[in-house]
């Protein structure tokens, strides 16, 4: 098996956990770049995404805090027009601070529960 980067290995240890205590709730799940920023709202029971927003349409948003907030009160609103209303926060690989904190709080203040 071919050595992991640090990256891959806190990415792997966080959904393993997330998998241990989900109790089966979606899970939003985060993914950034330098340009952009996405979140998903997925049902892995079933193996589909139930909600999605991303910086992609937005003109001058950018990879900032700002437009994450944006992205987490829209997943938000999304994931609340599709029924959901509780989920399990999976950042993958990335440290909760910066703009995956802006989004989480912002999902947060938008009505999402984790």
């Amino acid at each position: 098996m071919a050595k992991l980067s640090l990256f891959e290995r806190r990415r792997r240890r966080v959904r393993t956990a997330l998998k241990a205590r989900g109790s089966n709730r979606p899970r939003l799940s985060v993914h950034r770049t330098g340009r952009h920023i996405y979140a998903q709202v997925i049902d892995d029971a079933e193996g589909r995404t139930v909600a999605a927003a991303s910086t992609l349409g937005v003109k001058s948003s950018g990879a900032n805090v700002d437009a994450a907030q944006q992205v987490g009160k829209d997943i938000a609103e999304a994931a609340k027009k599709a029924g959901v209303t509780s989920v399990v926060f999976d950042r993958g690989g990335y440290l909760f601070h910066g703009r995956v904190k802006a989004l989480a709080d912002a999902a947060r203040e938008g009505g999402l529960e984790f």
